[in-house]
């Protein structure tokens, strides 16, 4: 059977711009602190992630921007990767769509879904741009969410994470040229949640989830679970072959099959096919992703079922780690209104092990956060003497507390019952007092004790 792994996953981005520091704070900086306590616990860790490029976001960047497509990816990229190294965000297995092993491994794993009957191709009506002709997913819908009513794209809801289409939102149209919605028929592959619907029960009963998934899986279950095309007739995406010619795989879909053949790879390097990647995945002793509110959606239901479908039994999920929105001076952090601190700026003009501390520190867990320069600022001020070594004890911490506070600073970096901001405090408090912080500090920093 092999030795039990502990699989940590955070988001593949979108490679449609840099990363900010409020990706930062949420999934990034906090796998990486999960997956450095589960080392230092003797657990064999495996941490994956990758990048996304075929979300048509990226070619509507491209074409608005006038820029060539490919080279922007490229940039992208060595962007996100340059933030990784910078923030000190490691990575046993990295999945890239502009390599040469990408594509093929996800149209062999559709064509499996389609020809084991799985997700049978069926005649849908889906909808065109009256005016510009596209397929209307993802960035190419807009409207209001149909569940909340609050301003939504293809995919799902930012802020209840609904799944939003044409036929369940208010006003959609065209989030190109804002032209109308036209039906027409075409044949795609479908995946019936429903027919998974046991197997995603059974996993939701026992994962660990927090109050915002629970109630946002209640809702599906109530309303019955929908019906999802897996390719479409349109611009952008992994070109299909063989049952899928003519069409190309939704980047969901594709996200999905990633980090499906991704962790049974970073498991198992040998595995090359799906059984192989069953196999490897039989050996996932805890699997956790980590992720932010607005991908609940696709972590917590839909990737299950894409997998159930593949044939993953049982569902290895142990649970999710998920953030709520961090926000800039009061508004949420965006890359298309350039309201951001770029992370690789602060990363370079910063101390690095102070980035990663606050922002464990203001993490925004259980409801969103706040930075503000200010803030940041005076924790540096603060925190600083007690991280460079300046700081002099002036009240020791008797060696009996030390110890409890330890063991609690360690045990919130557990992913069940996450919770980097209490083991902050608890490493702020050991410092303070001049006591050991153990792989505390590694965790938090990414450094040593120094």
């Amino acid at each position: 059977m092999g030795e039990q792994v502990t699989v940590v996953t955070f988001p593949q981005p979108t490679a449609n711009g840099p990363l900010h520091v409020g990706h930062l704070s949420g999934p990034y900086i906090a796998a990486d602190i999960a997956a450095r306590a589960a080392r230092a616990r003797g657990e064999r860790v495996v941490v994956t992630s990758g990048l996304d490029v075929h979300q048509n976001y990226v070619l509507t960047r491209a074409e608005n921007e006038n820029l060539e497509v490919g080279p922007m990816m490229a940039d992208f990229k060595a962007d996100i990767l340059s933030t990784y190294r910078l923030a000190r965000i490691g990575f046993d297995r990295f999945s890239d769509p502009l390599g040469d092993e990408h594509a093929p491994i996800v149209r062999s794993l559709m064509n499996h879904l389609v020809a084991s009957g799985a997700t049978p191709l069926r005649e849908l009506t889906l909808h065109a741009c009256g005016d510009c002709g596209r397929t209307l997913h993802e960035s190419y819908l807009t409207g209001l969410c149909g569940a909340c009513h609050a301003p939504a794209a293809g995919g799902a809801c930012e802020q209840c994470g609904s799944f939003t289409q044409v036929s369940t939102m208010i006003d959609p149209v065209c989030g190109r040229c804002g032209g109308p919605p036209q039906p027409f028929q075409a044949t795609v592959p479908v995946l019936r949640m429903e027919d998974y619907r046991d197997a995603l029960t059974e996993l939701w009963l026992r994962a660990e989830l927090p109050p915002q998934i629970r109630g946002l899986i209640g809702r599906q279950l109530a309303q019955g679970l929908p019906e999802i095309p897996l390719a479409y007739p349109t611009n952008w995406g992994i070109e299909g072959d063989g049952p899928l010619a003519g069409l190309r795989i939704g980047p969901y879909s594709e996200v999905a099959l990633t980090d499906l053949y991704n962790i049974a790879k970073a498991v198992d390097p040998a595995a090359d096919d799906l059984p192989g990647y069953l196999a490897a995945l039989g050996r996932v002793n805890q699997l956790w992703h980590f992720f932010g509110l607005d991908n609940a959606y696709w972590y917590a239901v839909y990737w299950q079922a894409i997998w159930a479908a593949a044939g993953v039994s049982p569902l290895p999920l142990s649970g999710t780690v998920v953030n709520e929105f961090y926000t800039l001076d009061g508004s949420k952090f965006s890359t298309s209104r350039n309201h951001a601190i770029w992370a690789n700026d602060m990363l370079r003009g910063e101390d690095v092990a102070m980035v990663r501390l606050f922002l464990a520190w203001d993490r925004p867990d259980h409801s969103q956060t706040d930075f503000t320069w200010k803030a940041f600022r005076a924790f540096a001020e603060r925190v600083g003497p007690l991280l460079d070594g300046t700081h002099t004890v002036t009240d020791p911490l008797h060696p009996s507390l030390a110890a409890v506070e330890l063991a609690r600073g360690e045990a919130a970096l557990r992913p069940s019952g996450f919770d980097p901001a209490l083991a902050a405090r608890s490493l702020i408090t050991l410092l303070t007092g001049g006591a050991q912080t153990g792989s505390l500090r590694r965790a938090l920093t990414g450094s040593g004790e120094e």
